[in-house]
């Protein structure tokens, strides 16, 4: 394997669980109040196209302009305030560069909720390229697009690269584009399906030791 992808959250920083519970406690009964919907039917898709998804498929409550406000508050302080580091990625992002292999940090997210990310844990040259959904006018995950995006930016083929997902919509992406895929698993997901991935990893010591041994 000659690159390695990111996805940003639940895997760069542990944002999923406090995004779970902001889904699940707040947008979700505000925007489709008569419905019963699991977070991981949205999980990894952008938000914008979480409310066109709703509206398609349950009809919403709330204007798509609330939605969208209520979500930007929500990334302000997830990720100004309460969001983690993944325990080891700078030394494991330091590695990576020393042997010679290109990274991409790849989000459904859009740029200004990634660079709140990058600016406060000091990643803003950590990664050989930052993609976002809203730079493809094609759908997010589970469509392969984004991946396949990142991997031509890089100059890699999407076969030579292995993709780090912790989502549902994000595995299926990484695989639909025929990339090797490292499924990273967190409690905020609970028990999805990960039988797309390559690799099932429950720690970021685990995360590091599979990554290394994929691009040796």
């Amino acid at each position: 394997m000659t690159a390695v992808l990111f996805d940003m959250d639940g895997v760069v920083v542990n944002s999923e669980d406090f995004w779970v519970d902001f889904q699940r406690e707040e947008i979700l009964p505000a925007a489709v109040p008569d419905a019963n919907v699991a977070v991981a039917e949205t999980s990894g898709m952008n938000f914008r196209e979480i409310y066109d998804y709703l509206e398609s498929e349950y009809g919403t409550a709330i204007s798509r302009e609330e939605f969208i406000q209520r979500f930007n508050a929500a990334a302000e302080e997830i990720y100004t305030e309460r969001a983690t580091l993944l325990d080891g990625l700078p030394e494991l992002l330091a590695e990576l560069d020393a042997r010679g292999v290109p990274t991409a940090l790849v989000s459904s997210s859009p740029h200004n909720w990634i660079g709140m990310v990058l600016e406060r844990f000091a990643l803003e040259d950590s990664f050989d390229r930052v993609i976002s959904a809203d730079d493809i006018d094609a759908a997010s995950k589970p469509e392969p697009d984004v991946f396949e995006y990142a991997a031509g930016e890089l100059g890699v083929p999407a076969a030579d690269c292995v993709a780090v997902e912790d989502s549902a919509n994000g595995i299926e992406a990484a695989a639909r584009a025929a990339m090797t895929v490292v499924a990273y698993r967190i409690d905020a997901h609970g028990d999805i399906d990960r039988s797309a991935a390559d690799v099932i990893v429950g720690s970021p010591a685990e995360l590091r030791e599979r990554v290394l041994e994929l691009t040796t």
